[in-house]
């Protein structure tokens, strides 16, 4: 029997059940001892097919089936109560827990369960930094099955000058190029129910991400604009509710010009509708020949067959 620690991941979902079942089936392919799914729509057929797969924990969190009568009105703090949940009351088989969405996925170039074996005691947090995808519809040079995903500098003077680099129109206005997040997600160590997970980071007291750790051989795989359809599909709700909010940080300080992605996207928005959103999402989101060479001129491409269809289908076959 392997001493290896245990890992899991916890994830509060609204998508089709194939979706779903893509994110479960890769991350048990990858190695995950346990999937802890709150479901925020109560859908019958996604909750029958996804409790019957032993290694899942599916529980209803829509508005009839929360665990108490204070179901919080936004998916932000839903997702931060259904981890806590999740980490005092579904994670006692696992060692370690990870809050990630269903539109992420981890990649990593060594066994995750030996990675975290490496960490110190102390570390009760590791960081997995992410990298976003982009759009290869209509490219026909890049591999049926691969996505090509953008990364960023660490370093935030570099990141600053290779984006303007990479994307020339909107890149002074981006943090590393990217649509959503650039902080990444953590696991966390499960024998401490004092932890308090949020989304991108946990708290133990007033201590923001005790012991914190780089788990340098993985990286957190974001599918969040993987087609131009599908992000205009979720722009609306995105920019009221999302990852665009108002109430989101600038990507740098006022001071030195910096502005919130609510404010580009309005002002894109204002000045050339549709045709605008559009001309952004061809320069910044997808996987053109000149864009994937001026990312690799800076070593910030990365391309992944993250081979999901198989995986599904191992896990959930006959699945559509």
């Amino acid at each position: 029997m392997s001493d290896l620690p245990k890992w899991g991941i916890v994830s509060t979902v609204k998508a089709p059940l194939r979706e779903i079942a893509d994110f479960a089936a890769y991350h048990l392919e990858l190695g995950a001892h346990r999937i802890i799914l709150y479901l925020d729509d109560d859908v019958p057929e996604t909750f029958e097919v996804l409790s019957a797969h032993p290694k899942l924990r599916v529980i209803k969190a829509d508005a009839a089936n929360w665990r108490n009568a204070n179901r919080p009105d936004r998916h932000q703090p839903r997702q931060t109560a259904n981890a806590r949940h999740a980490l005092r009351r579904r994670s006692r088989d696992i060692d370690w827990l990870a809050h990630i969405d269903v539109d992420e996925f981890l990649w990593t170039n060594s066994p995750l369960d030996a990675q975290l074996d490496a960490m110190p005691e102390q570390c009760l947090t590791v960081r997995i930094r992410p990298v976003e995808a982009l759009s290869s519809d209509g490219i026909s040079d890049i591999p049926a099955g691969h996505i090509c995903f953008k990364a960023f500098a660490h370093d935030r003077d570099t990141r600053e000058t290779q984006t303007a680099a990479i994307f020339p129109t909107f890149g002074t206005h981006l943090n590393g190029g990217f649509l959503s997040h650039v902080a990444g997600k953590v696991f966390f160590r499960t024998n401490n129910p004092d932890l308090r997970p949020r989304i991108h980071n946990v708290f133990l007291g007033d201590e923001k991400n005790p012991g914190q750790q780089e788990l340098q051989e993985t990286e957190l795989c974001h599918l969040h604009a993987p087609s131009l359809e599908r992000w205009l599909a979720r722009f609306d709700y995105r920019l009221e509710q999302g990852a665009y909010r108002s109430e989101l940080a600038p990507t740098r300080s006022r001071a030195r010009g910096g502005f919130t992605m609510h404010e580009l996207f309005s002002t894109i928005i204002q000045e050339n509708g549709r045709d605008g959103l559009i001309a952004f999402y061809n320069e910044v989101c997808r996987a053109t020949p000149e864009l994937r060479a001026r990312l690799e001129a800076h070593d910030l491409l990365r391309c992944y067959n993250l081979d999901l269809s198989a995986k599904r289908e191992k896990h959930f076959p006959g699945l559509a």
